[in-house]
C-alpha cells in the first residue's frame, strides 16, 4: 500500500482516501467505505457541515464495525475558530457523531476573513490540547494564509492544507504546491476526478491503455506521484472504490507525468 508522510508528523497515511461529501445514498456509501477500509483505504475524510452531520455519523457507524486502524479527518466551519468555547462544543459533538475519543486530524474548514488567522489558529490548537484531535491543519488556504497559519502555531505543526486539485485543475502548483513540498506539509486533494468528467477523458484513456490501467486510476496515479500529496477522491459505488486501489502500486512514466503536464494546463 503506498503510504505518504502526514506533514512532518513521523506519522504516514494512505496515497489515497475516501471522502464523503455529497452523499446521496447512504446505503451505498456505507457499503463503499466499508469496503474501502477492508482493502487499505482508511483515510476517511468528513465534515461536520456534511449533510448536516449525517456524514459523520455514517463515518462513525463504519468505523465503529471496523478491527483495524484507520484515520479520520473532519473539518469544522469558519465560525467555529472565533471563540474557543465555540469550537470545542463543536469538536465534540463531531466527536460524537464519529463515535470516538479524539480525532485524528481536525481542519479549519476554509479561513475565517472576519477574524485573523494568528486568532483562528490558536482556537484550533486549543482542540488539540484538550485532547479533541491529535493532530490540526488548514483547508482551501493559499499560500499567504498557511504562511501566516504555519506563523501563528505555538505548539502543533500545521500538517495538512486540503484544496482542490486534479489534472484539470493544477493551480496549486503555481506556488503552494513547491512550497508545501519544501516545508514538508501535506496536501490533501479534493476533487481529484472533478465529479467523474475525467471518467471519459480520451488523453487520459490513451495513457493509461499503455499501463492496462483506467483513466480515474491514472488521473489519480498523477496526483500522487508529487511529493506529499494525498487524494482523497468520493464514491458510493464498491467497484468504484477498487478501480481507486488499482492507482496504487505503480507509477506513471517520466514521459507520461511530463505527457499529462503538457495537455492539462488550466490553472497554471
Amino acid at each position: 500500500m503506498d503510504r505518504k508522510p502526514l506533514g512532518r508528523s513521523g506519522e504516514s497515511v494512505p496515497a489515497i482516501g475516501i471522502g464523503t461529501w455529497g452523499i446521496r445514498n447512504y446505503r451505498d456509501a456505507e457499503n463503499a467505505l466499508k469496503h474501502a477500509l477492508s482493502i487499505g483505504l482508511t483515510l476517511v475524510d468528513t465534515a461536520e457541515m456534511y449533510d448536516g452531520g449525517k456524514a459523520e455519523e455514517l463515518v462513525g457507524k463504519v468505523v465503529k464495525e471496523f478491527k483495524g486502524d484507520f484515520f479520520i479527518t473532519t473539518k469544522l466551519l469558519p465560525e467555529r475558530f472565533v471563540d474557543r468555547s465555540e469550537a470545542i462544543k463543536a469538536a465534540r459533538a463531531s466527536l460524537r457523531r464519529l463515535g470516538l475519543s479524539t480525532i485524528d486530524l481536525i481542519l479549519i474548514h476554509w479561513p475565517n476573513r472576519r477574524v485573523s488567522i494568528e486568532r483562528q489558529v490558536r482556537v484550533l490548537e486549543a482542540l488539540a490540547d484538550e485532547g479533541l484531535c491529535r493532530y490540526i491543519g488548514v483547508s482551501n488556504f493559499t499560500l499567504t494564509e498557511l504562511r501566516g497559519a504555519i506563523e501563528a502555531t505555538s505548539k502543533y505543526d500545521i500538517v495538512v492544507n486540503q484544496v482542490k486539485y486534479s489534472v484539470y485543475d493544477r493551480s496549486v502548483e503555481r506556488d503552494l504546491l513547491p512550497y508545501v513540498i519544501r516545508e514538508g506539509i501535506t496536501i490533501q486533494a479534493y476533487s481529484p476526478l472533478e465529479r467523474g468528467l475525467v471518467v471519459n477523458d480520451k488523453e487520459l484513456l490513451k495513457i493509461g491503455s499503455k499501463y492496462g490501467r483506467t483513466t480515474v486510476q491514472v488521473a489519480l496515479n498523477f496526483l500522487i506521484s508529487r511529493p506529499y500529496v494525498v487524494a482523497i477522491p468520493k464514491t458510493e459505488k464498491v467497484e468504484r472504490v477498487d478501480e481507486f486501489r488499482g492507482a496504487l502500486g505503480w507509477r506513471l512514466s517520466k514521459e507520461d507525468i511530463e505527457l499529462i503536464e503538457k495537455l492539462f494546463r488550466w490553472g497554471l
